[in-house]
């Protein structure tokens, strides 16, 4: 089998890297996007690698230029990138804080949908993996924008999905729960200088919202994602999969 061409945003840190790391073990070509130039360059040397910010339509046209250059084509997509951003109740928001995250997260994940869309058509196959969240299932308090952007990933995916499956190209969303990392960290540190609740008190009752009372990984994510861009799952397509031990309570302040 022919190694897979592998795309990941925000691929140098966080669920971003433990996917390019469980791709390239499983014998995938690697290639990442971040906007953090620090963490790139801690990044295997082997791996493709473009400092960007994925709302820059520019800079990402450029970036598939050279994917078609070295590479000739793009097996797989993981339009990962996003940004947490502001814990807060939604009158002491920001504008320009609620845009940046959506942007990031949606923004970014259109302009990485539609330059891949056209390399995919003309091999008749290829996959699309969008991260979205299991705030795309629920409300989440004081989080509005990273919910409100994680929704609307549902919808393009369901969308790309309708659009691209006739060329052999599936789409599915992954929702990963809370995973531990530097990302969660400040998000709780957040959400305690809010709500007055210790950030232990937040860290346990992140856990115990989900049926398995535990945190995932990056590696959780990781391990999906290999699997759906694999033969086994060559019928999994337009779904919306958890991987976060069944979260059934969303707000960790409770």
């Amino acid at each position: 089998m022919t190694a897979q061409r592998v795309l990941i945003t925000g691929g140098a840190s966080g669920i971003g890297h433990a996917m390019a790391m469980v791709f390239e073990s499983a014998g995938a070509q690697v290639w990442v996007t971040d906007v953090d130039a620090d963490a790139l360059a801690t990044c295997p040397a082997d791996w493709g690698k473009a400092c960007l910010d994925v709302t820059d339509e520019a800079a990402m046209a450029t970036l598939y230029a050279d994917i078609e250059k070295d590479w000739g084509g793009l097996d797989v997509l993981c339009a990962n990138a996003g940004t947490s951003g502001p814990a807060a109740n939604i009158e002491d928001m920001d504008l320009a804080d609620w845009r940046r995250c959506v942007s990031v997260s949606l923004d970014g994940a259109f302009l990485a949908a539609k330059y891949a869309a056209p390399m995919m058509k003309r091999q008749k196959a290829g996959v699309m993996l969008v991260t979205s969240s299991t705030a795309g299932f629920f409300g989440y308090p004081r989080r509005l924008p990273y919910a409100a952007a994680k929704w609307a990933l549902i919808g393009l995916k369901e969308t790309l999905a309708m659009e691209l499956g006739p060329h052999g190209i599936r789409v599915n969303a992954l929702c990963p729960g809370a995973v531990e990392g530097p990302r969660m960290d400040g998000v709780i540190e957040r959400e305690s200088a809010v709500t007055g609740k210790s950030p232990e008190h937040i860290r346990k009752a992140y856990a115990s919202g989900t049926s398995m009372q535990t945190w995932v990984t990056g590696n959780d994510i990781a391990e999906m994602a290999v699997f759906l861009a694999s033969p086994q799952a060559r019928f999994v397509s337009g779904q919306t999969i958890a991987v976060d031990g069944h979260t059934y309570n969303p707000d960790p302040a409770v």
